[in-house]
């Protein structure tokens, strides 16, 4: 299989992107979060999702060169229209608008609609931080979802994904989840390498418990469930419902939409600049503290380290930037074939292969 390094990724989702006639700024925007996905371990949301978008732009989902467009604007807040263009275009540009907002206000919301898929939240937020800020940001699905609310056994929400990150002298703390038992990407991930899921996930379109990917794609569609499954999955409900409401409704995104183009999102992005809340010295030192706090604690048997939101993906980027990311065979030959159906080479990059 092949082992790609991560320019070597990078320029597989560019050259794709560009053959399917993105323009050059956006399709390196997609690329970089593609690639920095895989880099750290995600691969869900990492270049698997090349054959995804380029089905996208061809079914009319995706607009390319969509307008970046401000529809509501105020000194801590703006709601943005992205017009279908890919997610992660009119996120950046949304985060790069808040930032600024946030540095003159303190704070700052943007919502934003007529989003595509947005790819990884960790990768925002953890920018975010990096800068000085607290950073919370959430996404929806309006349309149709994947996820079958609290004892039901029908799709009716999406995975709807929350991130949260804040700034510490060792590199940010970030916490990146689905308010769902897994995100639909690491089904996909699981059903191209030919493994199964855990229990607890999901449900075949009968609503019984499975554990082999296959069961959500197959009709009857199975389902993902909530956030802790058929025991606790009321506590992921609760959370995925309040992000619809969020994300969906307060962006004017909407919710149970079936007029939208498939992986529209509603996204709510909220900045805090730490600076102004309280002197950056004092926070450093309480997030110091409260790190040593957490990683002192006694352990139980057969546990090495406790570690926090965040750490597992740092360690898996040192790894991965030294020795490659595998690309699952199946992945890689559906790649194959999407770079041949937009006359295209990746040769660049089939050396890598094994």
């Amino acid at each position: 299989m092949p082992v790609l390094n991560q320019s070597q990724l990078f320029d597989v989702a560019n050259t794709l992107l560009s053959g399917a006639g993105v323009p050059a700024e956006d399709a390196k925007i997609v690329a970089q979060e593609l690639s920095d996905a895989n880099i750290v371990g995600h691969d869900s949301h990492g270049i698997m999702r090349l054959m995804q978008y380029v089905d996208f732009i061809r079914d009319g989902h995706v607009k390319i060169g969509g307008e970046f467009e401000i529809v509501r604007n105020a000194p801590a807040f703006a709601v943005v229209d992205g017009n279908f263009n890919f997610g992660q275009v009119t996120a950046r540009k949304g985060l790069a608008l808040g930032i600024e907002k946030a540095r003159s206000a303190g704070t700052a919301t943007i919502m934003m609609r007529n989003c595509n898929h947005v790819g990884r939240l960790g990768a925002y937020t953890q920018d975010a931080a990096n800068r000085g800020f607290a950073a919370i940001m959430a996404v929806n699905a309006p349309g149709p979802g994947g996820v079958a609310p609290f004892g039901g056994m029908e799709r009716r929400l999406g995975t709807n994904p929350i991130s949260m990150s804040g700034p510490s002298i060792n590199g940010p703390l970030v916490l990146d989840m689905t308010t769902s038992a897994t995100a639909e990407g690491k089904l996909r991930v699981a059903k191209q390498s030919g493994k199964t899921v855990p229990d607890g996930m999901i449900i075949d379109g009968y609503g019984k418990p499975s554990c082999d990917p296959n069961a959500y794609y197959d009709k009857p569609f199975g389902s993902i469930l909530p956030l802790g499954g058929p025991g606790l999955g009321h506590k992921g409900y609760g959370l995925s419902v309040m992000v619809d409401v969020f994300c969906g409704m307060l962006s004017g995104s909407g919710v149970c939409r079936t007029d939208l183009p498939r992986g529209a999102n509603g996204v709510w992005l909220h900045l805090m600049d730490v600076e102004q809340f309280l002197p950056r010295d004092e926070y450093d030192e309480w997030m110091s503290k409260y790190v040593s706090h957490l990683k002192d604690c006694p352990r139980l048997p057969g546990v090495d380290e406790i570690l926090l939101p965040g750490e597992l993906e740092e360690r898996v980027k040192q790894q991965r930037s030294a020795n490659g990311v595998e690309i699952p065979p199946e992945t890689w030959r559906q790649i194959s074939e999407l770079a041949a159906s937009l006359n295209v080479s990746l040769d660049f990059a089939a050396e890598s292969s094994s």
